[in-house]
């Protein structure tokens, strides 16, 4: 007995987290990531645009090549606090007990109450299993839960509390559970008064059959080594911010305008492998009066990613992928956006989950677009810079876009690839490219639309826009296309940009692209540049291509696929504007 009674001391003793002398950081270092930084041709395979597909994975390691952990205070790294004294809780069968300055009341030999006042470096350690029963935890000092192979459901309401206003450093060990019940009103499965820091080296589901499943009335954190799975009927993960440093992080939500994300001011991605699936369709806000739709990652300020890798998908109506209502930076790691959903339309008595007729007179209030990646909203306009990393977005449903701000957009480097139903990239304002690589292909509508100038000064541009007035370039009649340097391929029904000036000789024509095909242009022997075609087609079709090294009125041989022109570069364009800002379901269209 007296063994088994120090076997078990030990074991609770090494869950808990001691002082150490690791190193923590805090700051924004950046990891430009994969994707191409530079101009030039398009080397890498285009082929996955058209194909990637984007599930939960809870077993694949996660990504090494991250950047720096960041957090919000200084003292939110687990590895600059103590939690020695340890209090061991089993689930299983619970007991009422005061020790080390905690007390735990048991209510109905399930309900467990843990308090430990003012006492400081309290680390519980959880464990056992319980069908009916919760954790609620409360006190006046930073504390440590160590979820050390428990599995608490509770058939009434919230299965772990996490009552105190103070930081809760949860420390996964082993495998965990958490799962919430329908009878009474509350927040979520798991819940939060005050922080949540989340590191070690375990898993946690969390079952959330009433509301939201991880919900944190301050800040999340996720750390390294972590592996969390969620499944929420309304918002997977619910927080003021949300810093994810690492981790495996997967998260599925169903219900109407549900997020799997959803923060009220900031959302940083720094590592991890990050995956999110919105399946819920759009609804309608009595509150706001207006249509609102589901989202993977949503946040009301700004969203950075550093690193790691990001997976959205969202399949219902009006659904996006990454939202931010004001400004959102992408400098680095994998990204991956899909959305299927069609147009949501709703005017509080009637609504369509797809909805394909003519929304030029309809108030903005009534309908949600699909989007990939959007970036600020009608009233709060909306700044998207992307620096480096490795982007994919696909949309499918009607008026889907795939890249939008509704202010500014500049790319000056890695790879972004869209293809979209409506406009592959669109920006209210001003459009800038000065490096990486894009490639924009929209489906029914144009590859790259701004309401504002274009400024093409570098990298490697591939715009692609359907046939009759669709263009693969386009801007509205009151700005115009600036190109100081890059080289660019556009094909589309026509060019709908009026040119400010150039550096550099163009070449407009008239061809076909096969999908991935290979377009060259060259002086003679000397390729000037190379561009490796997405997997889409496009026939007889209106061309622009230019390269830093062409002249007007200097010779050229542009190479289509298995055809050859000879052309002659001028500092012209015959633009054919027309259609208003933005064409079909382009400019400021739709609402969140």
């Amino acid at each position: 007995m007296m063994m088994s009674m120090l076997t078990t001391a030990m074991v609770v003793l090494a869950a808990c987290t001691k002082d150490n002398a690791n190193d923590w950081y805090q700051g924004g270092i950046i990891n430009n990531g994969g994707g191409t930084t530079g101009g030039g041709a398009v080397t890498e395979a285009t082929g996955e645009l058209s194909t990637f597909d984007i599930t939960i994975d809870k077993t694949t390691a996660e990504p090494s090549d991250v950047a720096t952990a960041t957090y919000p205070e200084a003292n939110d790294a687990i590895s600059t606090q103590s939690f020695t004294t340890t209090v061991a809780i089993d689930m299983a069968n619970p007991v009422e007990k005061t020790e080390n300055g905690v007390t735990i009341t048991v209510t109905d030999g399930k309900y467990v109450t843990a308090d430990h006042g003012k006492t400081t470096g309290v680390c519980y350690v959880v464990s056992g299993t319980t069908t009916d029963g919760s954790l609620t935890i409360g006190g006046s000092a930073d504390y440590e839960v160590n979820l050390n192979g428990t599995n608490i459901t509770n058939s009434q309401s919230t299965a772990l509390n996490l009552d105190s206003k103070k930081a809760a450093y949860v420390v996964l060990t082993g495998s965990n559970t958490l799962t919430d019940g329908t009878v009474e009103d509350h927040k979520s499965a798991l819940y939060g008064k005050g922080k949540i820091l989340f590191s070690g080296t375990g898993s946690l589901t969390v079952n959330a059959t009433y509301n939201n499943g991880i919900h944190a009335k301050s800040y999340v954190v996720f750390d390294k080594g972590v592996n969390v799975y969620v499944n929420a009927t309304n918002h997977g993960i619910k927080a003021s911010d949300a810093v994810i440093n690492g981790g495996i992080i997967n998260v599925e939500t169903a219900g109407l305008g549900a997020k799997a994300i959803n923060c009220d001011y900031n959302i940083t991605i720094n590592g991890g492998r990050t995956t999110v699936l919105a399946t819920g369709n759009g609804e309608w806000d009595e509150e706001d009066m207006e249509t609102k739709a589901a989202c993977g990652i949503k946040c009301d300020s700004v969203l950075t990613i550093n690193g790691g890798e990001v997976y959205a998908k969202a399949t219902g109506s009006g659904g996006k992928g990454l939202k931010a209502d004001w400004e959102g930076y992408i400098n680095g790691g994998k990204i991956r956006v899909i959305t299927t959903g069609g147009l949501y339309y709703s005017n509080g008595t009637t609504e369509n989950h797809n909805y394909k007729g003519n929304t030029d007179n309809l108030d903005d209030a009534y309908t949600s677009s699909p989007k990939g990646i959007k970036i600020g909203t009608k009233n709060e306009h909306g700044v998207l810079n992307i620096t480096g990393g490795d982007v994919m977005v696909r949309t499918a449903g009607t008026n889907g876009e795939g890249i939008e701000s509704k202010g500014t957009l500049d790319i000056t480097g890695g790879s972004v690839m869209v293809a979209a139903y409506d406009d592959a990239i669109n920006s209210s304002g001003d459009l800038t490219v000065s490096g990486g690589t894009v490639v924009a292909v929209g489906l029914n509508n144009d590859g790259i639309d701004a309401n504002g100038n274009l400024y093409f000064k570098g990298g490697t541009i591939i715009a692609y826009g359907a046939s009759g007035t669709e263009a693969g370039i386009d801007s509205d009649e009151s700005h115009a296309l600036y190109i100081t340097g890059g080289n660019i391929f556009a094909i589309g029904g026509r060019i709908d940009a009026r040119l400010g000036s150039t550096s550099q000789g163009l070449v407009q024509t008239s061809g076909s692209v096969s999908a991935n095909s290979t377009v060259t242009i060259a002086s003679g022997s000397t390729t000037l540049a190379t561009f490796t075609m997405p997997p889409y087609s496009n026939s007889n079709g209106t061309i622009l291509v230019t390269a830093p090294d062409m002249k007007s009125g200097s010779s050229y041989t542009l190479t289509l696929g298995n055809s050859t022109q000879n052309v002659t570069a001028s500092n012209t364009i015959s633009s054919q504007m027309g259609g208003g800002p933005g064409g079909m379901g382009g400019g400021p269209g739709g609402r969140w």
